[in-house]
């Protein structure tokens, strides 16, 4: 592989790198350079943003819930050949399951492991020198680590920036560049992180005007200068902790729903799903279109069906067409989509909204409740997770809440990322499954092939 990566890291969720990632992308594609993003941890929106700046899908790495081979994979097929690379962290740098060193789902794990050299976003808000000591701080936190510099963000004036930069100096970090203290370079908020890239109608601008920006305050020429081709890695654990691979299709034509609704599928799944022979036939639910006849499948992905809970339960001929499809062929819902298949779905006003019907569960968006972390979910019985006995890793989050677990089949087994056991998971009826659990990679046994 002779595409060369860099990683986007921070102190702190909310530093700026999916600012700095989306600009920096953008800002050496305008250079003509061929420039792809990998997101780490579990993140569908970021993704979604990288692609939009790319031009190409965005992929997820973790070092959680997949194995170095498995990422190494999809760093070679994310990359062009003699490309750049943009990795961008997930939450702090070092942030991640404790007591899995090199596994803990940080993106350090993934920057150590592969000779990545990082680029440190630090927010300056409310400091000066102080950054300086920050970013010396992570440099020296773990010797494996290459802190190759830093971007200032949220600089007030001159003398702000001066004043930084004196600590970044004292501390032998390079200063790559910088951004001011400006809202409208900050993509805005919502409950599950960023607002999607798919509804903002002023994308494609803003991300010019933020690749302006970029290309005015970052030395670009050095950011370029510090990429470097990943390592290949080492295998030797594998055998003796997990390996994992992609998840198998769940048929050979997959209906998968997406919209503003349904938006949260990985595109390494995606990915591996067509390079084995798979076609995945997307429809709207919103638009008030049924899974495709034609289809041996059907997917409801994670998103934001809370927001659309009216509009959705007024989509007669997709409900309609989702029941029927379901009497004779699986239907998968993940989170959002487990939601829907559900009885009712209660939006954040309190108003209970006719869903699916096709499991006994009802959930509420007004009894709000954060639930995240990784798991690890082994199947109880066959289905689009996979063959019974089959081990998964994924996380899960989301505020719904269950106000009638119904009295439907348990689904899984599931654990946390430290291994906690938290009992039954999701639910089956008939050729319906559904859980908040969102798969990223099964666990391989000896016998499977890489």
């Amino acid at each position: 592989m002779t595409a060369r990566a860099l990683l986007i890291g921070a102190p702190r969720s909310g530093a700026g790198k999916t600012t700095l990632s989306v600009g920096i992308i953008a800002a050496l594609s305008r250079r003509g350079r061929r420039v792809r993003a990998l997101k780490c941890g579990p993140d569908y929106i970021d993704a979604a943003f990288h692609a939009a700046a790319s031009g190409a899908e965005c992929a997820n790495i973790d070092s959680w819930a997949m194995s170095p081979g498995h990422m190494a994979a999809i760093l070679r097929s994310a990359a062009d050949e003699d490309g750049i690379l943009v990795v961008e962290s997930a939450m702090g740098l070092f942030d991640g399951v404790a007591g899995n060193r090199g596994r803990s789902g940080a993106a350090a794990d993934i920057a150590i492991r592969f000779g990545i050299p990082v680029i440190l976003a630090i927010d300056i808000a409310g400091q000066a020198q102080s950054a300086g000591a920050v970013a010396k701080g992570f440099a020296a936190f773990d010797p494996g680590l290459e802190v190759a510099g830093a971007i200032l963000n949220g600089v007030a004036s001159e003398r702000h920036l001066r004043t930084a930069s004196e600590g970044l100096e004292a501390a032998g970090i390079p200063r790559l560049g910088w951004l001011p203290r400006q809202k409208r370079f900050a993509f805005q908020d919502r409950h599950l992180g960023l607002v999607q890239a798919r509804e903002r109608r002023d994308l494609a601008r803003e991300i010019e005007t933020l690749a302006d920006r970029i290309a005015e305050t970052v030395d670009l020429d050095r950011v370029e200068a510090l990429a470097r081709p990943p390592l290949a890695p080492d295998d030797s654990d594998e055998a003796d902790r997990f390996a994992t691979r992609p998840l198998d299709p769940p048929g050979q034509r997959i209906a998968l729903a997406e919209d503003d609704a349904f938006s949260f599928f990985y595109a390494h799944v995606a990915a591996d799903w067509r390079r084995r022979g798979v076609e995945i036939v997307r429809f709207s639910p919103l638009a008030d279109e049924p899974p495709p006849e034609d289809c041996d499948c059907c997917w409801l992905p994670g998103g934001y069906p809370e927001l659309h809970a009216e509009r959705l339960a007024a989509a007669r001929r997709f409900l309609e067409g989702l029941t029927a499809f379901a009497e004779t062929r699986p239907v998968h819902g993940e989170c959002g989509g487990y939601m829907v298949l559900g009885r009712t779905l209660e939006d954040a006003d309190g108003n209970v909204h006719e869903m699916a019907g096709l499991m006994g569960h009802r959930t509420s968006f007004r009894e709000r409740k954060l639930h995240l972390g990784y798991r690890r979910a082994v199947v109880g019985r066959d289905c689009a997770l996979g063959r019974a006995g089959t081990a998964v890793r994924g996380h899960e989050f989301h505020y719904a809440t269950l106000l009638d677990d119904g009295t439907d089949d348990a689904l899984l087994t599931v654990s946390d990322g430290e291994g906690r056991e938290l009992g039954n998971g999701g639910g089956r009826r008939g050729n319906a499954t559904g859980t908040f659990f969102h798969a990223i990679a099964r666990e391989t046994s000896g016998t499977d092939a890489a």
